[in-house]
């Protein structure tokens, strides 16, 4: 059973990609896969069943991609690598990446993909935090890198043509908006910046209890904010 789920799924994001999403009828990607379209309904319910199938196992070919980059040392360059990967993504895949992007109500329903591309990107803000480079809170940060990585992307798609000199320009205005030049110890960030990489690292500390741990989560989400 889980090759024929494959085997629809592999089908319907060829149609997808070769000739967009009204390609994607049940009876064109019954014809590709070779199978009858009640295995379809059977699977997935639905066209938009399906649809959120293809969304998630995109998801998941990108994050396989991710996972595979590792990290690079420099936690600055490393939020710019992970940013050029999805921007890659989303231009080598444009009725994907719509598909997944561009309308709320065609992307999956959480997912294990969806939690583990929202975890990967948690880390990597955690680790500006940590080293004292985010300029701002955490939560702020993870919103910034989605709405510049999908606006370019979505801007870039709707132009036709690739602009490798926009591409860097959106890139670089959210390092600048996101992080800082120097550790915050030792930056304009301040205290802000001091409470930010603490709270980074506050799972780490042996010596507090859980109920400490968390008052002191409190008062560095207020000093960070």
């Amino acid at each position: 059973m889980e090759g024929l789920r494959e085997r629809i799924v592999a089908a319907a994001t060829e149609l997808l990609e070769e000739s967009g999403r009204e390609a994607v009828t049940t009876r064109a990607v019954a014809a590709r896969a070779g199978v009858q379209a009640p295995a379809i309904y059977r699977l997935f319910g639905d066209k938009e069943g399906l649809l959120h199938a293809v969304a998630d196992e995109g998801l998941g070919a990108y994050l396989s991609e991710k996972e595979a980059q590792g990290h690079v040392e420099d936690p600055v360059d490393d939020l710019r690598a992970g940013w050029d990967l999805h921007v890659d993504f989303g231009l080598a895949h444009p009725a994907l990446y719509s598909l997944m992007y561009a309308d709320p109500g065609t992307a999956p329903p959480a997912s294990p993909a969806l939690t583990a591309a929202e975890e990967h990107l948690t880390r990597r803000i955690r680790r500006l935090a940590a080293a004292g480079r985010l300029r701002v809170g955490e939560r702020l940060a993870t919103d910034l890198v989605h709405a510049s990585g999908r606006g370019t992307v979505l801007t870039v798609l709707a132009e036709g043509r690739r602009d490798d000199e926009l591409l860097t320009a959106s890139r670089e205005a959210l390092v600048a908006a996101v992080t800082t030049e120097a550790p915050a110890f030792e930056s304009p960030a301040g205290p802000a910046g001091a409470a930010r990489a603490l709270r980074a690292g506050l799972d780490g500390v042996t010596g507090l209890s859980t109920a400490e741990r968390q008052l002191m989560g409190e008062w560095l989400a207020r000093i960070s904010d």
